[in-house]
């Protein structure tokens, strides 16, 4: 019922930057939060970064002062702009959506994930 589609991966060197990019579509009435989350081999998978409809955000202690997550609540779209990026940053990020649907309550939606990989 919920479509998330991500962009932006790909290889940088330490030090580089790379911008991801989350669309939601589907029959959906509000969209309560967005967020990216991470899982490199064989870890568990975490939070990166999350944002409220109304604009409340929550970082990593990893990715302060480095990464920077935004929305386009017209679009239903999230934004992961990552800075200074280090080897420890290489994992798959994933999309996460909290929809309320027109035709229900809803509940959370993940992106199929999009590989980062940082290094020289």
């Amino acid at each position: 019922q919920v479509r998330l589609v991500e962009s932006g991966g790909g290889l940088v060197q330490p030090g580089g930057s790379l911008s991801l990019s989350c669309a939601a579509s589907g029959m959906i009435f509000s969209i309560r939060a967005m967020g990216w989350y991470r899982q490199a081999p064989g870890k568990q998978r975490e939070l990166v970064a999350d944002i409220t409809r109304g604009g409340e955000i929550k970082y990593a202690d990893s990715v302060k002062g480095r990464f920077t997550i935004s929305r386009d609540n017209a679009k239903n779209t999230v934004y992961l702009q990552m800075n200074s990026l280090k080897p420890e940053d290489t994992a798959v990020y994933y999309c996460k959506t909290d929809v309320q649907l027109l035709a229900g309550p809803g509940g959370d939606y993940w992106g199929q994930g999009t590989q980062v990989t940082v290094s020289s």
